[in-house]
Formats: C-alpha cells, sequence, structure tokens
C-alpha cells in the first residue's frame, strides 16, 4: 500500500482531505467551503448533508491530485470541529435538523438556570467542563425540546447523536458503525473523563435518553471500514481525534509539560497534564488530550472563540482588507503611537471569562484610527488572549513565572510574521511554528497510520517533528506590562457581569 493515508479534517467553514505519503509528505490536497447559516442572532447552524459532500468531493479531490488510486490508502484519519451536534434518522440516515454549531449560543438561558440550580459543579467534576452553550449536552437538550416529536422518537432508539465524526463514519460505513472517540466524547457534558463512560446522572440532568449515544473508543482503533462507492475503494477508518486534540499529537506535544496553541476560527491552546486529570481554578477546562491502548492523557485547555474569524470580520464586515494574509502588513504600518483595543465577544467570551452574554468592543479609538490600527488591535487581541489562557493553566498546574515556556503554534494565523513576533513579545516566550502547518490533518493522519502498521509508533513520530522558524521576545518589559495592563482593562469594561 506505501503507507498512504487519507486524513479528513472536517473544520467550521471548510472541509478539507489530504493524502500524506509514507513519509508524512503531503501527496494531494483537497478543500472546499461550505455555507453558515445563522436563523437568529447568536445561533450558528450548518447543513449536514452540505457537510457530508463536501467531505466526500475533497476526498476524491485529494487521492486524484495525489496521483494515486483508493486502494493505495491504508487507512483513513478524521478530525473534525468539537461540540458541534448532528442528530439523525438511525434508518434512513437523514438528519432531523440542521448541525447546531460550537459557536451557537442559544441555550445561554438554559445554561444560567442549571447554575442557578447549582448544578455546575457536578458538571465540572466529572467532565472537567463548565457550563457553557459551546459545549454538546445542552444543545442535545435543546433539539430533543425543540424539534417536534424528537425526543418520543429519541427514547425509542430510532435517532442516533453524534458529534461530527460520528456522523461522518456512519455515513462511510454505509450506517454499520455509530461511534466516536474519547476526544470528542469529552467535550459533550455528559461524559465523564475519570471513569471515561457516559454519565448517568449528567444524562438525568439534561434529560437525554442514553439510546441516541454512540460507543466511544480509543483514538487509534477499529472504527468500521469506508463502502467502496464512495471513495473508490473500502478503507477502514483508524484513527479519530477532535481538532484540537489532533492538533496536539500532529505538534507531537506528547510530553507532560508540552503546549501547543491552534489558531484556526478560534484559538485553542492545550497543555499536556499527562495521567493527572488536574481540576482548574481558573477556569480553564481539564480535558482528555488522546486515549492510546486503554491510557487517558489528560490536559488543560483553553478556548478563544474569535481568531481567524475576527480577521473574517474585518473582510466581511468591515470591508477594510480584501483577504486575510493582509492583516499582518496592516498592522505593520499601523501608527504605533496609537493604542487601540478590540476585544472580540462577538459571540461571548471563552476562557477564562465564560461571559456568554459579553459582546465585543473598541476601545481607544481617535480622529486618526483608521483600518491599519483596527486591524493590529484585532491581531493583537489573539496574543493577549493567548497570555490569560497560557498564566491560567499554570496557576492550575502550579508552575511559577520562571517557566521555561515554549509554545508550539500551527493553524492559518500563524503564517503571519507580525502575528507570531507580537505573540512571542506579549507572552515573553519563544514560539515555535513547525514546517508541517497542517498539523490537526497530520494528528489524525498518525493516528490512522500507526494503527494500521504503515507509520511509526508515538516516539517515532515525535523525532519527526520539524522547526521551520522561532520567534523570540524582543519587546522591552515595560512596554508588554502596559500594553497587556490596558488589555486587561478593556476586557473588564466588556462583561456583562460588571
Amino acid at each position: 500500500m506505501g503507507g498512504y493515508i487519507l486524513a479528513i479534517d472536517q473544520g467550521t467553514t471548510s472541509s478539507r482531505a489530504i493524502v500524506f505519503d509514507g513519509e508524512q509528505n503531503i501527496a494531494g490536497v483537497g478543500q472546499k467551503e461550505f455555507p453558515q447559516h445563522f436563523p437568529k442572532s447568536g445561533w450558528v447552524e450548518h447543513d449536514l448533508e452540505d457537510i457530508w459532500e463536501s467531505v466526500v468531493e475533497t476526498c476524491r479531490t485529494a487521492i486524484e491530485r495525489a496521483g494515486i488510486a483508493a486502494s493505495d490508502i491504508a487507512a483513513i484519519g478524521i478530525t473534525n470541529q468539537r461540540e458541534t451536534v448532528a442528530m439523525w434518522n438511525r434508518a434512513t440516515g437523514e438528519p432531523v435538523h440542521r448541525a447546531i454549531v460550537w459557536q451557537d449560543r442559544r441555550t445561554a438561558d438554559f445554561c444560567d438556570g442549571l447554575k442557578a440550580k447549582g448544578h455546575e459543579a457536578a458538571f465540572t467534576e466529572k467532565t472537567g467542563l463548565v457550563l457553557d452553550p459551546y459545549f454538546s449536552g445542552t444543545k442535545i437538550a435543546w433539539l430533543l425540546d425543540n424539534v417536534e416529536g424528537l425526543r418520543a422518537r429519541a427514547e425509542t432508539g430510532e435517532i442516533a447523536f453524534g458529534t461530527i465524526d460520528t456522523f461522518l463514519i456512519w455515513r462511510l460505513t454505509g450506517g454499520a458503525r455509530h461511534v466516536t472517540d474519547a476526544t470528542n466524547a469529552s467535550r459533550t457534558l455528559i461524559y465523564n473523563i475519570a471513569d471515561n463512560c457516559w454519565d448517568d446522572d449528567l444524562l438525568k440532568m439534561l434529560n437525554i435518553p442514553s439510546a441516541i449515544l454512540p460507543e466511544v473508543l480509543d483514538c487509534a482503533a477499529d472504527f468500521g471500514t469506508a463502502k467502496a462507492d464512495i471513495l473508490g475503494a473500502e478503507i477502514p477508518v483508524c484513527g479519530v481525534a477532535g481538532d484540537q486534540q489532533a492538533a496536539t499529537i500532529g505538534q507531537a506535544c506528547f510530553e507532560p509539560g508540552m503546549f501547543k496553541s491552534t489558531y484556526g476560527t478560534g484559538c485553542f491552546a492545550l497543555l499536556n497534564t499527562g495521567a493527572d486529570m488536574v481540576a482548574s481554578k481558573n477556569r480553564m477546562l481539564t480535558t482528555i488530550a488522546y486515549r492510546l491502548g486503554g491510557e487517558t492523557t489528560y490536559a488543560l485547555e483553553g478556548s478563544i472563540f474569535m481568531a481567524g474569524a475576527s480577521v473574517q470580520w474585518l473582510r466581511d464586515g468591515l470591508g477594510i482588507l480584501d483577504d486575510a494574509a493582509q492583516s499582518g502588513a496592516m498592522a505593520e504600518k499601523a501608527d504605533p503611537e496609537q493604542q487601540v483595543y478590540l476585544v472580540p465577544a462577538f459571540v461571548g467570551l471563552g476562557a477564562p471569562h465564560w461571559d456568554a452574554n459579553a459582546r465585543g468592543a473598541l476601545f481607544g479609538l481617535t480622529r486618526g484610527t483608521g483600518p491599519n490600527e483596527i486591524a493590529k488591535a484585532t491581531l493583537e487581541a489573539v496574543c493577549y488572549q493567548t497570555r490569560d489562557l497560557l498564566e491560567a493553566m499554570y496557576k492550575d498546574w502550579g508552575i511559577g513565572a520562571d517557566h521555561d515556556t515554549t509554545l508550539r503554534v500551527d493553524g492559518g494565523m500563524v503564517a503571519s510574521d507580525w502575528t507570531m513576533q507580537c505573540l512571542a513579545d506579549i507572552l515573553d516566550a519563544p514560539v515555535d511554528r513547525p514546517q508541517v502547518l497542517e498539523t490537526t490533518a497530520l494528528g489524525a493522519a498518525w493516528l490512522a497510520g500507526s494503527h494500521a502498521g504503515v507509520w511509526p509508533d508515538r516516539d517515532g513520530f515525535a523525532r519527526t517533528w520539524a522547526l521551520e522558524k522561532t520567534f523570540t521576545p524582543r519587546m522591552g518589559e515595560d512596554e508588554r506590562a502596559r500594553k497587556y495592563a490596558g488589555w486587561q482593562d478593556a476586557v473588564g469594561r466588556t462583561l456583562s457581569s460588571r
């Protein structure tokens, strides 16, 4: 077979498929955007048929561009947008509603009600998560309560629930397998990450019937076989991980203390804590980094909802740039005497604030403020938020400020040298950009390739990680402290509880 692996990377705004060869080089790529649906303010939905069609098309494109036959592929790995909820008819495979996307805030009041009843501690203790609309559980409950007749159908076992990986595996296998992996399960708000099982108490609290739930497997496992009529050959699915965990794997962050941050639609930072399930006192998430061979590795995670999506807002909302890649050059031209802050709470604030009702704001505007200064503020906001996350994680894990930190980065935004230098300056720490930026897809590919026996084991894979460039801090401490204090003040002014 030559060790070819097909990685499906199903994201929030587009689906990608990448064929890697036996030396882990990219042999072929397919990508396709799909429509976003915003039926009400704060609501975000995807049409599951759009997702499915885009995945099949990009897989076929990647295989064709790699110049191979589908039969040359040893295995498929899947990585996906997490927390997004899909539900469908088991008999027909037909979706019962559009998918409710992780960004969706419609269940904010429901979450507030559960908090008011004192339930958040139980959810956090068992799942490592906070009660927030971000996670799958309250989205599932909303669908069951708002789609006519759905709850009764769900209780009889007629309906299947899954995150996007589960839906894709169901379709790829022709409905033969209803499965997920431990990382995706850990983001649902109903999975006990200590016991590694669906939690009956939490299911009762959210009134979710267990009949809709998939089986949970290790990240590298036998997830089923894709049918030949879909991609041109029967291909086993051998690896699955949620996008941020897949990026952690792709960055070879296998040792406790290793730290990675992915800059895509949002920004997601993970700190490997090994076998220790560290309970956060600073509103970070405790989550499963990966589960291999039945052994669970945990992580602390911080989530920023708006990173690349803020740059998209500059393009699509304000119209001040034509392409996201222009933002770094614009920031470089900004007036250094102006200190503008953008707090990108367009869909609320994630960690460490978890304020679903906060909204975005610009501070420090003058008559001289123009597109360049706003672009700079947008990119700086991503850097400030990353520092918020890093400091909170180190407090949770008991690491002092003198800890020797290096951040491994990936995602679309890291192509900007200006942004990465700004990140190093704000963090006062080196930032390592790898040669292979497709770390999310690479992580899924490694899970599949190692399980299929055609790629290296964990240690062998870690040795292949290669550095492209390190960005080291250049900013003086006084300037760093002044800028960060201004950021903290700006955030405080946007919090709904202020």
